[in-house]
């Protein structure tokens, strides 16, 4: 793995703790990135998806344990980077992460998704704050929550799927 990588990686740790964010929108990012694999996807792309489900995971986790109580330092952080850690050191060690003719612009296609999609995904879940705000603390339509963080991966998706 390089620094461009793990710099971009611990930066998500900075960001501002979201509020708990939704099941269902975990499941269909997870699907996304089955379906991907199963129809034998570019790597940018399957790691778009699991960018945004490590977040989503970090989100939803962080959400539960906010409802149990359970508070201790840096809880987003080590969450955080607990997901990303049990995620890509067994791809790595897997052979999935690292192959040197497995790169876009000198970085690992897996981890350039993975950061490209973790970046998306939390822009979504941003943007849905931002408009619920906006309109009074109601989504502005049904399944706002899980459509608007979605919409940024399938854009995402679709880039790479022109570069590769």
């Amino acid at each position: 793995m390089n620094w461009f990588a793990l710099f971009a990686v611990l930066i998500l740790f900075w960001f501002e703790r979201a509020k708990a964010f939704c099941p269902v929108c975990t499941v269909a990012v997870g699907a996304g990135i089955g379906l991907s694999r199963w129809l034998k996807v570019d790597d940018t792309i399957s790691g778009v998806w699991l960018g945004g489900l490590l977040v989503s995971l970090t989100l939803w986790t962080d959400g539960f344990l906010e409802k149990k109580k359970v508070r201790f330092w840096g809880r987003w952080f080590w969450l955080a980077l607990g997901y990303y850690l049990i995620t890509i050191l067994p791809l790595y060690f897997a052979g999935l992460v690292g192959h040197i003719f497995n790169r876009l612009w000198g970085v690992d296609k897996l981890i350039l998704g993975l950061v490209a999609g973790s970046f998306g995904f939390l822009f979504g879940v941003w943007f849905h704050f931002f408009l619920k705000r906006k309109n009074s603390g109601r989504v502005y339509f049904p399944f706002q929550k899980v459509v608007l963080p979605l919409i940024p991966l399938l854009i995402l998706s679709f880039i790479f799927y022109l570069l590769t």
